[in-house]
């Protein structure tokens, strides 16, 4: 089973454990709702969709609400650390989460006590974690932009605000990125780098470039990140291994992009309901 771990923008959102449902652009767990835009709420949508599509359970859900203040986090990190052990997950997917490297060690010990340690996958605040725990190598994937690949690569920057100028942004520069990355031991095992170009890499270099189906207006799309990354988390769930899943992934959002027919007005709900879609044509592609 996939369990999603996260925050939702809205101070009153209590914190839940539930499977999620959905419908009509809505996410639901234990009867509390989160519209589907961005963040979380995104990454749960694109999972729930990719997972129904593959005939497995929909995604285990641990939310709070945290507008960025970190009280919301905190509650969440307690809880996970004192109920995953009990859990079976095959596969957790972190995201939104205010950075606390204290917390973020006591997760991990709580991963360590767990029957069977399962793949993990940082986006976001997961990440900002991980390095600035010295911890990144525990995970399985990270799935940064090229953005947060620069914090990633910058082993003297605590936090993102604090990145340094010299290392830039640009994505003509990915491939140094990642090698900085890696040479400080700021990264997991693999990095599904988002962009214009997704690029799979790990430790020996970039080993995947999928660049299919490119739609100029999805980059003014909100969300789009983090429905590959749902979608990622999806596929190892259910039983991909993770180098596979992210070059599937990244092919599977791009698709369900083009099927949308985007514009920069379209909404990233519209891209989630293709996602079946792809699914279905990038695995029979595999198959052939």
């Amino acid at each position: 089973m996939l369990a999603v771990v996260g925050t939702i923008p809205d101070p009153g959102f209590p914190l839940v454990a539930d499977s999620v449902t959905m419908e009509c652009g809505v996410i639901s767990v234990d009867g509390h709702r989160a519209s589907v835009n961005r963040g979380t709420p995104a990454l749960l949508a694109a999972a729930a969709r990719a997972l129904e599509a593959l005939g497995q359970p929909p995604p285990f859900a641990y939310l709070v609400g945290d507008t960025g203040r970190g009280d919301g986090s905190r509650r969440l990190y307690e809880y996970i650390c004192g109920h995953l052990e009990r859990e079976n997950h095959r596969t957790v997917a972190l995201h939104y989460m205010q950075p606390d490297v204290e917390w973020h060690r006591r997760f991990m010990l709580a991963i360590g006590r767990m029957a069977q340690p399962p793949t993990l996958v940082a986006d976001a605040g997961f990440m900002y974690a991980a390095k600035m725990s010295g911890q990144s190598q525990a995970y399985d994937l990270f799935t940064p932009d090229i953005g947060e690949m620069a914090f990633l690569a910058d082993e003297a920057a605590p936090h993102p605000f604090y990145t340094r100028g010299f290392i830039l942004h640009e994505e003509d520069r990915v491939e140094d990125l990642i090698a900085r990355a890696y040479t400080h031991q700021n990264a997991a095992q693999y990095l599904l780098v988002k962009g214009r170009q997704d690029y799979l890499a790990d430790r020996d270099g970039i080993q995947a470039v999928i660049d299919s189906h490119t739609e100029e207006a999805m980059e003014a799309i909100g969300g789009t990140g983090d429905t590959l990354t749902g979608v990622v988390a999806a596929l190892s769930a259910g039983g991909m291994k993770i180098a596979d899943a992210a070059v599937a992934a990244a092919k599977v959002n791009r698709l369900a992009g083009f099927h949308a027919h985007p514009t920069p007005g379209t909404q990233v709900d519209e891209i989630i309901r293709q996602i079946p879609r792809a699914l279905d044509e990038i695995l029979d592609d595999a198959k052939a």
